[in-house]
């Protein structure tokens, strides 16, 4: 009887771990792959506006299609790829940020694929000077 409640318990304790690891993981990763997913735009002055590019390959076997990229606020404005990229070609996500507050910067741009109800999140980093 020790036995089987040892198993059943280490059985019930593997399926969590299987689920949890499931649920952690991006869908959208299975599908593009992104040369880097924070980047840092170093050092700029107070309204001098950056723009960073934000680089992936399609690795899925289907054409991809980005279908919104939104900021987590008004002073970030993403662009995008509008075609469907076809598996193995590259698109890109730019994100234009304003630097109109001084400090250490931490922007997040939510990238959703066509057909893929999670969102990726990619983050942009810097120092905005006087």
């Amino acid at each position: 009887m020790k036995k089987f409640i040892l198993s059943l318990f280490a059985s019930m304790l593997l399926t969590t771990a299987l689920w949890a690891q499931t649920q952690t993981a991006n869908p959208v990763d299975a599908k593009v792959k992104f040369k880097q997913e924070t980047i840092d735009f170093g050092k700029t002055k107070l309204n001098k506006p950056v723009s960073v590019d934000f680089e992936f390959t399609n690795t899925a076997k289907e054409p991809v299609l980005i279908e919104t990229a939104r900021a987590s606020c008004g002073c970030t404005t993403p662009s995008w790829t509008k075609e469907p990229i076809l598996p193995g070609k590259k698109g890109k996500i730019t994100a234009n940020y304003s630097a109109n507050s001084v400090g250490q910067q931490n922007k997040t741009v939510w990238v959703r694929l066509k057909g893929v109800d999670q969102d990726k999140e990619l983050h942009l980093t810097g120092t905005v000077e006087q």
